[in-house]
């Protein structure tokens, strides 16, 4: 690929582009401190144009693009995207300690497929150096299947945008969490963010994303794109309410038990979940947060509290947007 699937590097001066299943959004930074947003934009999307983070229906989504490039005039502008959640993959490796940090890509291609097993074919891939013991080296693997990213790279140059960097949305969740001094000393975090088409989830160690989950949402083309009473477009819910009380419940249950499984499985007991930052452009955000907090003993946390005064005009949904652009570089 001629553009670097590189989730820690960045640029200055770059769109920040995220589209999902129900919209795309962009903020443009001006300043970083303090956070000053030169631009912002939305678009929602009809269901069934994307689902799950794949294209169903690229035609109609490289319309809506050009349209959304025309409104907001940031045609030929360099543009920083997300990678679908639902499409990434991040879990720790052990590898030979002879093999060398300008060596680990080659290792991990020859490893693909045999001591090293990946839901996907053909992956497009990062990699971070962990820890660096007497007999093997431990590394961050972060992988989305090639083809699917491709897809998204080509409908951006399609629409004359220059795609320069990849990133991950709990990294942009945590980089903006960081940037506002939220996080605390010895605290083991798990993000998650919730949207219309999938609710993700994230445990973190230290800085980095050591193990994600995605959960799709079932009743998400019951959704529909409608005008609400300031003339501006919102989503609006065509089913059965109650279908809510058994999907979040759902959702829940799939939560705790992940938050049992870091610490029985993954830690053996040593270490466990201290807090929860909850995200995402899902309409009954309010809802979700406040029956999470009831339910859950851990500390449950959201980052629109703590934005400074020049972005408070900056609601939930372009979060992920903002936190990639923050991006050092």
């Amino acid at each position: 690929m001629n553009m670097a699937f590189s989730i820690f590097t960045g640029r200055k001066k770059v769109m920040n582009l995220v589209i999902n299943d129900h919209s795309i959004r962009y903020i443009e930074v001006k300043q970083r401190n303090p956070i000053v947003i030169a631009a912002k934009g939305e678009r929602l999307l009809p269901a069934g144009i994307i689902s799950e983070g794949k294209i169903q229906d690229i035609e109609t989504l490289s319309l809506i693009l050009d349209e959304c490039i025309a409104d907001w005039g940031i045609k030929n502008r360099e543009v920083r995207f997300l990678v679908p959640d639902s499409l990434v993959i991040i879990r720790k490796v052990s590898i030979p300690v002879d093999v060398k940090e300008d060596e680990i890509h080659g290792f991990l291609y020859l490893e693909f497929g045999s001591s090293i097993h990946l839901p996907f074919d053909e992956p497009v891939f990062d990699t971070v150096p962990l820890s660096l013991e007497k007999n093997k080296r431990e590394i961050l693997l972060v992988a989305a299947p090639e083809e699917y990213v491709l897809e998204y790279t080509n409908l951006l140059k399609g629409a004359s945008l220059k795609p320069v960097a990849a990133d991950i949305s709990p990294l942009a969740s945590y980089r903006l969490y960081h940037f506002l001094g939220l996080v605390e000393e010895k605290e083991t975090l798990m993000t998650i963010q919730f949207d219309i088409g999938v609710v993700s989830m994230c445990i973190f160690e230290g800085t980095f994303p050591i193990f994600m989950r995605h959960i799709p949402v079932e009743i998400q083309s019951n959704w529909e794109v409608q005008l609400g009473r300031a003339k501006t477009e919102e989503m609006s819910f065509a089913g059965n309410a109650n279908e809510f009380v058994f999907q979040f419940e759902d959702i829940y249950k799939e939560i705790d038990k992940l938050l049992e499984f870091y610490r029985y499985s993954l830690t053996h007991g040593k270490n466990s979940i201290t807090k929860i930052l909850v995200n995402g452009d899902h309409p009954r955000m309010t809802t979700i947060i406040n029956e999470m907090s009831r339910r859950f003993e851990i500390q449950v946390a959201t980052i629109e509290t703590s934005l400074p005064e020049a972005a408070f005009g900056v609601s939930r949904e372009y979060h992920l947007a903002l936190g990639l652009g923050l991006k050092e570089g």
